[in-house]
């Protein structure tokens, strides 16, 4: 079991009012058995877990089983409206989702593309002004856009979550410009990669670029041992963290010895 905590004030950032534990959300979709599970939750300290209303919306004795796992994780629980590509559906699912699930917590997600699964960013928009304004509290699963950010902003999001690479491709961030960009324009919003994450170095990048949190699902679920890539993660995500504290160097086009030459002998 993983050791080192996460536990700093100074780096925990304000999501809708709760300051999380580990900077760490942890889907729950596909893993090789509710066992597995629970034990990448708990090897990994995730103090988030992403959940599907597919997976609970039936009464069917799975479905309660699965929520009820999901009750002793003991974690925040962020419902996702996975699947919607209409603003009515996403809305539609948010309401339902917060009826089941207990929480105005809501992962917004509008789907526009079929290959890349790339979010409709002008239905995400809609959908998220629609919510906020019904007392839901939105992060909305987006891309690096700076327009698109500001929009949902404007709508009520006080979280941003820009994708690193297409759900589930583990390509890792595509676009650091974007994602620097993105923390430079909005200093005082959460900001949280999610999607597109396959390694734990991607992770710590994610980190060391000033984001706020990661959310993955697929790179532990799918893994062959999904408890220790758990851990990986959060190791990984600590230490990009601490990488960011600590103010690393600025890169430079040209050599800098490291031992100085001053004072070095000189033989004829």
């Amino acid at each position: 079991m993983m050791k080192n905590s996460f536990n700093d004030s100074s780096a925990k950032r304000d999501f809708y009012g709760v300051q999380l534990e580990t900077p760490f959300m942890l889907g729950t979709a596909q893993y090789p058995s509710p066992a597995i599970l629970a034990k990448a939750f708990e090897q990994s300290k995730a103090s988030v877990a992403t959940v599907s209303l597919r997976r609970e919306a039936s009464g069917d004795k799975a479905g309660q089983d699965f929520w009820r796992l999901i009750q002793q994780l003991n974690v925040h629980v962020l419902p996702n409206t996975a699947g919607c590509h209409t603003v009515k559906e996403a809305v539609t699912t948010a309401h339902m989702a917060r009826e089941v699930f207990g929480t105005s917590w809501i992962k917004l997600e509008v789907i526009g593309e079929e290959d890349t699964l790339q979010p409709d960013v002008f239905g995400l928009v809609e959908a998220a002004r629609i919510l906020s304004e019904d007392g839901f509290q939105v992060f909305p699963y987006t891309t690096e856009d700076l327009v698109v950010a500001d929009r949902l902003v404007n709508a009520g999001c006080r979280v941003l979550m820009p994708w690193g690479a297409p759900i589930g491709s583990g390509m890792g961030l595509n676009n650091i410009f974007g994602l620097r960009a993105l923390r430079a324009h909005f200093p005082d919003i959460p900001l949280v990669v999610d999607a597109g994450l396959g390694l734990p170095s991607q992770a710590a990048q994610a980190m060391e670029l000033g984001m706020d949190a990661v959310l993955l699902n697929t790179a532990v679920s799918k893994a062959g041992d999904p408890a220790m890539m758990a851990e990986a993660f959060a190791n990984a995500i600590r230490a990009g963290q601490l990488a960011v504290k600590a103010d690393p160097m600025v890169p430079r086009d040209m050599a800098s010895p490291s031992t100085p030459i001053l004072g070095k002998a000189f033989l004829d």
